[in-house]
């Protein structure tokens, strides 16, 4: 089973449509046990260059591929990442780290470090910075780690403009201290009794196994009519009116459920008075 996102989800099932085409060559293979490339080149958060072993050699790390400016998806994965962190007993710098790398060459270090300040403000520990890390780089070191991670993604160009946005499925990644993919976690939500746990077994270079294939897709443009990312927010309108009338409905369907009784229990003392 998977999901489509863009400003709003379209479950995928035997009885539902295909995923549009465009989604062909996306997705996650998980490649648990996998050594990721950490000599590979980044830029930091500060600008500084670094090399994706930086990260390891001491403790596990939590890594999340993303694009700093993808407008639906990334922000909630990195949202769902941040909450659940809050109810982990482990410290961000001293038990874990957290790396979050943009897909987008395109990128640099002030738009990460924006992203840092955001989700370090959330995470509600500004003590904690040393442990997060959001990185950027160019095509090949991208490329490199992408196909390490098993991390499939589609870039498209919006016609009449520069614009590039992404295709992707949104997972995050535990590591091991050695560097080794150890678990994978699939969607925007998560669970922190399953990270610390992720985050325990890896401290020890323990390989985790396989989890269901259920995939959240993201993509904001349908390069045929130039339309999806309107009509999903219309149907997310939609969606919210609905909820609002039925809330409405069902105030109004008890209201006078207990006017009812009120007056029936008001009649019943009257006549035997």
């Amino acid at each position: 089973m998977a999901q489509v996102s863009g400003y709003g989800e379209k479950e995928m099932g035997p009885a539902n449509d295909k995923p549009p085409s465009i989604l062909n060559g996306v997705g996650i293979a998980q490649r648990l046990n996998q050594q990721l490339p950490l000599a590979l080149p980044f830029t930091d958060d500060a600008g500084k260059q670094v090399r994706l072993g930086d990260y390891f050699g001491k403790r596990p790390a939590i890594l999340a591929l993303v694009y700093y400016r993808c407008p639906m998806l990334c922000s909630e994965e990195l949202d769902g990442l941040t909450s659940a962190l809050q109810m982990v007993k482990y410290v961000p710098g001293k038990d874990f780290d957290v790396v979050v790398a943009s897909i987008d060459p395109n990128e640099g270090p002030d738009l990460a470090a924006a992203k840092k300040r955001s989700y370090l403000k959330r995470y509600g520990h500004p003590e904690t910075a040393n442990g997060w890390h959001f990185l950027t780089g160019t095509q090949q070191s991208i490329d490199a780690l992408t196909n390490a991670v098993g991390f499939k993604y589609v870039k498209l160009q919006v016609p009449g403009s520069n614009q590039i946005q992404f295709a992707h499925a949104s997972s995050i990644q535990i590591v091991t201290p050695e560097g080794k993919l150890a678990q994978y976690y699939m969607g925007v939500e998560y669970s922190p009794k399953d990270l610390l746990l992720g985050l325990n077994e890896a401290s020890s270079n323990r390989i985790g196994s396989p989890v269901d294939n259920i995939i959240t897709y993201c993509y904001h443009y349908n390069p045929q009519t130039n339309t999806h990312s309107l009509i999903v927010a219309r149907v997310v309108q939609i969606g919210g009116f609905i909820t609002v009338l039925l809330l409405g409905g069902f105030m109004a369907l008890m209201f006078r459920r207990d006017y009812r009784q009120a007056h029936s229990s008001g009649k019943e003392i009257k006549v035997n008075g």
